[in-house]
């Protein structure tokens, strides 16, 4: 178990995507989208940042497990896109984690992410000519 104070599940991840931050900061938002990454989870907006990004006050169940924590998404415009980093910290309810379960469950967050994370890429880089700038506008 991890000393007082530290959260026991911490994900960082980056990703590139060629769209307009406002596009994509209004993606990041949507309910729907965010009941589709996170099942199981309840996000609460704590600050909407727009597209600069969001952080959330997340509980509930994921992998067997009830959580708590928090969640953000920043969003930082670079050359003709922006890059995706998304935090994690998440303390489970009740009992610790073994290292090896921990260890476990990140892998699996982390490839369950990036699958998420490459679709919405795909969505808003849909139709975009590889190496040319920009992406849609808007989504479908």
């Amino acid at each position: 178990m991890p000393p007082s104070g530290v959260t026991s599940f911490n994900i960082a991840d980056d990703t590139f995507i060629v769209c307009d931050a406002e596009v994509l900061g209004r993606c990041i938002v949507e309910p729907a989208r965010t009941a589709l990454w996170w099942p199981g989870l309840t996000h609460v907006v704590t600050r909407n940042r727009g597209r600069q990004g969001v952080q959330w006050q997340v509980t509930g169940q994921w992998s067997g497990r009830m959580w708590t924590g928090t969640m953000e998404i920043w969003l930082e415009a670079v050359l003709d896109g922006v890059v995706l980093h998304h935090y994690v910290r998440l303390d489970p309810v009740g009992e610790g984690l073994t290292e090896k379960r921990l260890r476990e469950l990140t892998t699996t967050y982390a490839m369950e992410w990036k699958q998420r994370v490459f679709a919405l890429k795909d969505e808003l880089e849909a139709g975009r000519v590889v190496g040319v700038g920009g992406g849609p506008t808007s989504i479908s």
